[in-house]
C-alpha cells in the first residue's frame, strides 16, 4: 500500500505504509547513534521530571497531535451509529458467560445486584467520559483526556493499562466465542481447543478458533468504520431480538422459589466481589469515545450515544440475570454456557441454540468495535511518540489505522490462543477500574483547575479535597479488602469522603465550565465515581493485584528506556518549531517597527485613506438602506393599486357579462313580440271572414223571419249575431 505525500519542495513522493525502516520506529534524536541515546539515559531524572510535570492542551490534541497521522480520519458517525457500537461494544461475552460463574461461585441470586453496582459505576465513568469527548474529540480517548489534565507520565501509565484493557478484553471475547459456538454444535468447549501438558494449567488450552475470529474482524475493521458500523447495528439489532427472547422465555419459566430461598448465600462480601468482576461485562463504552474524531457532530451525537447505549445494556443485563436466577437454582448454574444448560434444565433444549447464536452475534460485535476503539488509542498513543509513530499513520483510502488495528490484534489472538477466561477477566477489571477512576480525577482537575487563572490557595484546596477523596475511599477499599467487621471504621470513611467532597464543593469555585455539555452535580458525581472505583479494586482477587504489578512494571522499564526520552524528544522538538514560528512572527513585528518616516506616512496616509473609504462605504450602505425601504414602501404600495385594479377589472366583466345577458334577454322578448304581432294580423284576418261569413248567414236568417218567430231559440241567435255585428262596425 502506497500514499502519496509532497515534500517541501513541491515533489511528490511514495511512501509505503508497511514500511519498517527504523524511521518509521525510532526517528527521535536520542536514537539516532549510540553516544544520544547514551546522552538520553544519563537525563533520564531530568526528562522524568518534565514529563510528569507537563501538560497538554486541548488545541494541542485536536490540531497538531492529530495532524501527524498524515491522513485524517472520516467524519461519518451519527448518534445512532453511537448508540449501536456502545451497545455492540458491552453486550459480549460478559453476560453470557461470567453471570453463570459469578451467581454460581460469588454472589447466588444477589448478583442482580451486582450488576446493578457495577452499572452505577460505569454510568457515573460515562458521565465522565462524554464531558471529555466533547471537549477534546480526538481518537486517544482516556488517554488524551489525562494528558492534558494530569501530564505525560500519568497518561503514559493509562496508555499502558488501556493497551492491556483491549488486548485482554478481546482475548476473553475470542475465547469465550469458542464455548458458545461448541454449545451451538453440542460439543464440550475444550473439544475445540488443543490441550498442551507442557504448559501451567491457566495456559494450556490453546484456542486456534479464536485466532481465526480475531483475524476475520481484523479484515473487517481496517476495511471501513462506516461499514463496520452498519455491520454492528444490523447485528446488534438481531442480538437484542435474541435477548428479548432470553428474558421472556425465562419468567415464563420462572419459579420464584428459585430467587428468594436464598437470595445472597455469600452475603454483602459476594455481591461486591461478583460486580467487580462482572464489571467486565460493562467494558467497551470507553471504545465509543475514541470515535469521537469521526463523530459527525461530538456536541449532540456522544451524549446521546454513550448515556444511551450504557442505559439500554444496563437494563438487559439486570433482567437477564433476573430470568436466569429464575430458571435454577444457583448452584445448579453452569459457569461456561449459563443460559444454555438453564434452558436445557427447563425442558427447552432447543432454545440452547438460539442463546448460543445470540451470544455468538454479542461477542463478534463486541471483538468489532473492541477492534475499532483498540486502534484508535494506540493510534493517538502513537502520535505522542510514547510508542512508534509507525502506529499512528492513517491509510489514505479506507481512513483507518491499519497499522494500529493489525498489531493489537495480533497482540489479542496471541493472548486468545494461551489464556483461560478466569484470569482474564479479573486482570482487566483491575486494569480497567483504575482508568475510569483516574479519569474521575481529570474531571475534577479540569473544573477546577486552569493554568494562570486559579489562584495559588484554591490549588492547594484542590489537591488536598482530591487527596481527601481518594484516601477515604482507599480507605473503604481496604477495610473491605482486610474484611474488616466493625462497621464504624467504615462509616469514618464516608463521613471523610461526604466531607472532603462537600468542601471542594462550597470552598473552592469552577475554573471553567463546559461550552457545550457537562456532568451534572459536580464535584459529587466524579467523586462517587472516584469512590466506587477504587471500592471494587479493593473485591478483586490478589493473584490478579501481582499480574497487575508486573504488567505495571513492565510498562515502566519500557518508558524509561524508550517511551520517555521519545515523548521527551518529540515534545521538545514541537516546542522548538512553536518557538520558531513565533520568532518570525517576534521578527516581522520588529521589521514594521523600524520602518522610515515614510513608510509611516504613507502607511498614515493609507490609514487616511482607508478610513475615509469606510465612512463612504457606510454612507452608501445606509444611502443603499434608505433607498430599498423607499423601493420597498413605493413596491408595496404598487401592490396595492395593482390589486384594487384587479379587482375593478374583475367587476367590470362582472358587468359586461350581465348586460350581454340582459340585451340577449331583450332581443329574445323583441322576438316574442313580432311573433305575436303576425298572429295578432292573422287572427283579425280570421274574424274578419268569420264576421263576413256571420253577415251572410244573418242576412239568410232575415229573409226567413217570419218562419223563424215560431223558434225562440232561433230568434235568440240572430238577435246576439246583429250584436256582434254592430260592435264590430261590420
Amino acid at each position: 500500500m502506497e500514499s502519496v505525500l509532497e515534500t517541501e519542495e513541491g515533489r511528490k513522493t511514495k511512501r509505503r505504509w508497511c514500511s519498517c525502516s527504523k524511521d518509521d520506529f525510532l526517528p527521535e534524536e536520542s536514537f539516532q547513534s549510540w553516544a544520544s541515546y547514551r546522552k538520553a539515559l544519563g537525563e533520564t531524572g531530568l526528562r522524568l521530571k518534565d514529563r510528569i510535570t507537563a501538560r497538554s492542551v486541548d488545541k494541542f490534541e485536536i490540531t497538531e497531535i492529530k495532524a501527524r497521522s498524515g491522513n485524517e480520519m472520516k467524519k461519518s458517525l451519527s448518534w445512532w451509529d453511537l448508540i449501536w457500537f456502545g451497545i455492540g461494544a458491552v453486550i459480549g461475552s460478559g453476560i453470557f458467560v461470567l453471570t453463570g460463574q459469578e451467581a454460581r461461585d460469588a454472589a447466588g441470586p444477589a448478583v442482580i445486584l451486582s450488576y446493578v453496582v457495577s452499572g452505577v459505576s460505569a454510568m457515573l465513568s460515562v458521565f465522565c467520559y462524554t464531558e471529555f469527548a466533547i471537549e477534546i474529540p480526538v481518537a486517544g480517548g482516556s488517554f488524551a483526556y489525562l494528558r492534558v489534565e494530569l501530564g505525560d507520565f500519568v497518561a503514559f501509565v493509562t496508555a499502558g493499562n488501556i493497551i492491556l484493557e483491549y488486548v485482554i478484553g478481546g482475548a476473553a471475547v475470542a475465547r469465550s466465542w469458542t464455548s458458545y459456538f461448541a454449545t451451538l454444535l453440542n460439543h464440550h468447549p475444550n473439544d475445540f481447543r488443543i490441550h498442551a501438558t507442557g504448559l501451567a494449567a491457566d495456559y494450556s488450552q490453546l484456542d486456534p478458533i479464536a485466532v481465526v475470529v480475531i483475524t476475520l474482524i481484523c479484515i473487517a475493521a481496517v476495511m471501513s468504520t462506516k461499514a463496520s458500523s452498519r455491520f454492528n447495528y444490523v447485528a446488534s439489532i438481531a442480538h437484542l431480538v435474541i435477548i428479548l427472547f432470553i428474558i421472556v422465555a425465562g419468567l415464563i419459566q420462572a419459579d420464584t422459589k428459585n430467587l428468594t430461598a436464598d437470595f445472597a448465600p455469600f452475603g454483602a462480601r459476594g455481591i461486591f466481589a461478583a460486580a467487580s468482576v462482572l464489571f467486565f461485562a460493562y467494558i467497551g463504552f470507553d471504545a465509543v469515545s475514541t470515535m469521537a474524531e469521526e463523530t459527525k457532530n461530538p456536541a449532540k451525537d456522544i451524549p446521546l450515544g454513550l448515556v444511551g447505549s450504557m442505559v439500554i445494556v444496563t437494563l438487559c443485563y439486570c433482567l437477564m440475570a433476573v430470568a436466569l436466577c429464575l430458571m435454577v437454582p444457583y448452584y445448579q448454574i453452569d459457569p461456561d454456557a449459563p443460559f444454555s444448560v438453564a434452558f436445557s434444565a427447563i425442558g427447552m433444549d432447543w432454545a440452547k441454540y438460539i442463546v448460543a447464536f445470540g451470544a455468538l452475534k454479542g461477542m463478534t460485535t463486541v471483538l468489532l468495535v473492541s477492534a475499532v476503539g483498540q486502534a484508535r488509542y494506540l493510534t493517538h498513543i502513537a502520535r505522542t511518540h510514547m510508542v512508534p509513530p509507525w502506529l499512528a499513520q492513517v491509510h489514505g483510502a479506507t481512513g483507518t489505522p491499519i497499522n494500529a488495528t493489525v498489531v493489537m490484534l495480533v497482540a489479542t489472538a496471541v493472548i486468545a490462543f494461551f489464556t483461560s477466561l478466569g484470569i482474564l477477566a479479573n486482570l482487566l477489571s483491575i486494569s480497567t477500574l483504575f482508568i475510569f477512576m483516574l479519569v474521575a480525577v481529570a474531571l475534577l482537575v479540569r473544573r477546577y483547575y486552569v493554568a494562570g487563572e486559579t489562584t495559588e490557595a484554591n490549588r492547594k484546596k484542590l489537591v488536598a479535597s482530591i487527596a481527601a477523596i481518594l484516601a477515604a475511599s482507599l480507605a473503604m477499599a481496604l477495610l473491605w479488602a482486610t474484611v474488616v467487621e466493625w462497621w464504624l471504621w467504615y462509616v469514618v470513611a464516608l463521613v471523610v469522603w461526604l466531607a472532603a467532597t462537600g468542601y471542594l464543593w462550597w470552598a473552592v469555585p469552577q475554573a471553567r465550565t463546559p461550552e457545550k455539555w457537562g456532568v451534572p452535580l459536580v464535584p459529587w458525581i466524579p467523586s462517587a465515581s472516584i469512590a466506587i472505583n477504587i471500592f471494587l479494586l479493593g473485591s478483586i482477587d490478589g493473584p490478579s493485584y501481582v499480574r497487575f504489578s508486573i504488567w505495571t512494571l513492565l510498562l515502566l522499564v519500557y518508558y524509561f528506556f524508550f517511551g520517555l526520552h521519545a515523548s521527551y524528544d518529540t515534545a521538545k522538538s514541537s516546542a522548538k518549531q512553536r518557538k520558531s514560528l513565533q520568532g518570525l512572527v517576534v521578527e516581522n513585528q520588529m521589521k514594521l517597527a523600524t520602518y522610515g518616516a515614510r513608510e509611516q506616512e504613507h502607511l498614515k496616509f493609507m490609514t487616511i485613506v482607508t478610513s475615509s473609504i469606510s465612512v463612504l462605504s457606510e454612507n452608501v450602505l445606509q444611502l443603499e438602506c434608505r433607498l430599498a425601504n423607499k423601493l420597498g414602501f413605493y413596491k408595496s404600495r404598487l401592490e396595492v393599486i395593482i390589486h384594487q385594479f384587479s379587482d375593478l377589472f374583475q367587476l367590470a366583466n362582472f358587468l359586461k357579462n350581465r348586460a350581454c345577458w340582459y340585451q340577449q334577454g331583450f332581443e329574445r322578448k323583441c322576438s316574442d313580440l313580432q311573433k305575436a304581432e303576425t298572429e295578432v294580423d292573422l287572427l283579425g284576418d280570421e274574424v274578419e271572414i268569420l264576421l263576413r261569413l256571420l253577415e251572410k248567414i244573418y242576412v239568410a236568417l232575415e229573409h226567413y223571419s217570419p218562419v223563424l218567430q215560431h223558434y225562440p231559440g232561433v230568434v235568440e241567435i240572430l238577435k246576439l249575431i246583429k250584436r256582434e255585428m254592430k260592435s264590430n262596425s261590420i
